[in-house]
């Protein structure tokens, strides 16, 4: 059975840092593509990081671009997000995604939330 299990959200200032981690289970991150995505209330989800199953390839969305950084650690089997510079419309729940020909599974989510 396959588990992406989030964890790292919480309440930070706006400027201030979080780093979520993905820790997978029933699957190898190494082989899969790897992505954050996040959605807020009454909006679509929205990708936010990616990175290839070489790890040679990140693409992120131009709303975060020099501010997050998506990584893998493949002996620990867990992706991770840091986030730096947080904004307050950077807030929403985080979901982690791995995604490989029609292979597709998700985690349940974090909430990151920036508020002063």
């Amino acid at each position: 059975q396959v588990q992406l299990v989030e964890s790292g959200g919480g309440l930070v200032q706006p400027g201030g840092s979080l780093r979520l981690s993905c820790a997978a289970s029933g699957l190898i991150v190494g082989v899969y593509n790897m992505n954050w995505y996040r959605q807020t209330p009454g909006k679509e989800r929205e990708l936010v990081a990616s990175i290839t199953s070489t790890g040679s390839i990140t693409n992120y969305a131009n709303s975060v671009k020099g501010r997050f950084t998506i990584s893998r650690d493949n002996a620990k089997n867990t992706v991770y997000l840091q986030m730096s510079s947080l904004k307050p419309e950077d807030t929403a729940v985080y979901y982690c995604n791995a995604q490989k020909f029609s292979n597709n599974f998700w985690g349940q989510g974090t909430q990151v939330t920036v508020s002063s």
